[in-house]
């Protein structure tokens, strides 16, 4: 049997059948897997910087850089990721050899780390070929997440019927969900396995869990559905362009545009692509594509801010919480796990949402203007909105913190709750609404690496608050103090850090809602 453009085959290679193949089951297989993923991910960057201080006997600052790099370089190669679901091989496959070699990266540190061998001495800075096995290993890891992370939202989507849209935004609120778990486990009970047991043991959970969680996906294959890879879309791109730009002194009449560009969505859009059209190196879908992918950029570019808001949780507000009263009963809650508090948030928001749209849209069945306001674009927007807002809430509550600082009076670290809460929320209703976005609405070709956006936006954050706070504290310096300079936060202007990111994430809304409207 032939199988049509766009169309899903089988394991076989015969078309895919609705009943038997992709569905539900199929799709929370993805789910499943994306807990185990994510808990490896998350735990191994927090157990990496004890294991570069204490064995690999680098710096605090070395070891801080390192780790952030790792992150940052993990959520960028996801373009790289999608860009080869897409274009060489099906998202299985790419799932499969990418989480092979994250895999083969956690074996090779865990070999270093059991092996003594392997390791510097005491007090000595690790020789080239030990920091060749290091970076070997722990850049094949960060290559494996970049190509599993691109791939297994995509392929989970893939699974389900297409006409139903809120059967694929219910799957990317639940993957989101799974996400949160998989932190939450890594943030809590890795956490105490590390302070309890030895960082050891983190790389030998971490292998047999990313291992279970590799045999659990590759066990559903005979039900999954497979979208065959279209060719390099970077190629036919820069076909375009090169077309355009080639023809840009000739006409192309309006009602010859039409007849070969036909009803696509996008024709009065980005006009100048039309002369594209102008011979036979390319077609109105390529035309189409190029269009669809680039009216998808401005959008990711809006969500980097609120991204950067993020960063704070795993900085700033980790550092408040040091200084604060960490005390629940007799119970000491451990720095690294304040991540708990947004992603119980999260955890809880989700089903929540779930509840209130299913019962909402039981009420307003008949009124499709009511039902719009779940759309992915106005999610992303109230997103966008309560990250403005999360960071008011941390300015006042780190000026209320400073002021009791100074009168000898130590405040609770559940103060904090507010900005966890606000941006908890946020995180959960951009980038859920993020990926159900740049899935929907990217080509067919193009779906993985359109997906991959979302994280890419999670590294630009990271990135851009670095930017930030080298500005703020070089801009700051020149008109007497540095707002963020020296290590205690009591002699330092958090607070106006954390009025300016609110003053910019509101721009940056503003910016968001023009581009909005536009899409």
């Amino acid at each position: 049997m032939v199988i049509g453009n766009g169309e899903f085959e089988d394991w076989r290679g015969s078309k895919a059948d609705p009943v038997r193949h992709g569905g539900g089951a199929a799709a929370s297989i993805d789910c499943v897997v994306e807990v185990l993923e994510n808990m490896v991910f998350l735990s191994n960057a927090t157990n990496f910087v004890a294991y570069f201080l204490k064995s690999m006997h680098y710096s605090a600052a070395e070891s801080a850089n390192m780790v952030t790099n790792f992150m940052g370089t993990s959520f960028l190669l996801t373009i790289l990721g999608g860009f080869v679901a897409d274009s060489f091989l099906t998202r299985f496959k790419t799932f499969i050899i990418f989480c092979t070699l994250e895999l083969l990266g956690l074996i090779l540190l865990t070999i270093q780390a059991q092996n003594s061998r392997l390791l510097p001495d005491i007090n000595s800075k690790p020789s080239k070929t030990q920091e060749a096995i290091l970076y070997t290993g722990l850049y094949a890891i960060a290559a494996g997440v970049g190509g599993v992370k691109a791939a297994l939202p995509a392929h989970g989507a893939d699974q389900l019927n297409h006409s139903n849209q809120r059967l694929i935004s219910s799957f990317f609120n639940w993957f989101f969900f799974s996400l949160c778990l998989g932190g939450l486990i890594a943030s809590t009970v890795m956490i105490w396995i590390e302070e309890n047991l030895g960082w050891n043991w983190s790389f030998k959970i971490s292998v047999a869990t990313l291992s279970v969680a590799l045999c659990i996906f590759a066990t559903g294959f005979p039900i999954y559905r497979y979208k065959r890879p279209g060719g390099s879309p970077l190629t036919r791109i820069y076909k375009v362009f090169a077309s355009a730009i080639g023809n840009r002194k000739m006409s192309l009449p309006e009602a010859e545009c039409t007849q070969i560009y036909g009803e696509k969505r996008n024709q009065d859009k980005l006009r100048f692509l039309n002369k594209a059209l102008i011979g036979d190196s390319v077609t109105a879908t390529d035309v189409e594509e190029t269009k669809t992918f680039l009216g998808l950029l401005p959008i990711f570019a809006s969500t980097i801010m609120m991204n950067c808001c993020l960063a704070q949780l795993m900085t700033f507000s980790v550092q408040q919480g040091n200084i604060m009263d960490r005390s629940l009963d007799n119970f000491n809650i451990p720095t690294q796990s304040l991540s708990v508090f947004p992603l119980f948030i999260m955890l809880a928001s989700i089903p929540v949402y779930e509840y209130f749209v299913r019962l909402f849209r039981l009420k307003n069945n008949n009124h499709p203007r009511m039902l719009n306001m779940f759309q992915p674009l106005r999610r992303i927007g109230l997103g966008l909105a309560l990250a403005s807002g999360s960071m008011a809430a941390a300015a006042i509550v780190e000026a209320k913190r400073r002021e009791a600082a100074h009168n000898a009076v130590i405040l609770s670290v559940f103060w904090l709750g507010w900005q966890y809460l606000l941006l908890g929320v946020s995180d959960m209703l951009t980038l859920g609404g993020m990926l159900e976005f740049f899935y929907s609405e990217a080509p067919d070709s193009m779906r993985s690496m359109s997906t991959a956006l979302s994280w890419c936006s999670t590294s630009m954050g990271y990135f851009v608050s670095s930017v930030l706070v080298t500005i703020c504290n070089s801009v700051s310096g020149h008109f007497g103090k540095e707002w963020l300079g020296g290590k205690d936060l009591n002699l330092t202007r958090l607070d106006l850090f954390y009025t300016l990111l609110c003053i910019l994430n509101f721009i940056n809304l503003l910016n968001y809602i023009f581009w909005a409207r536009r899409y």
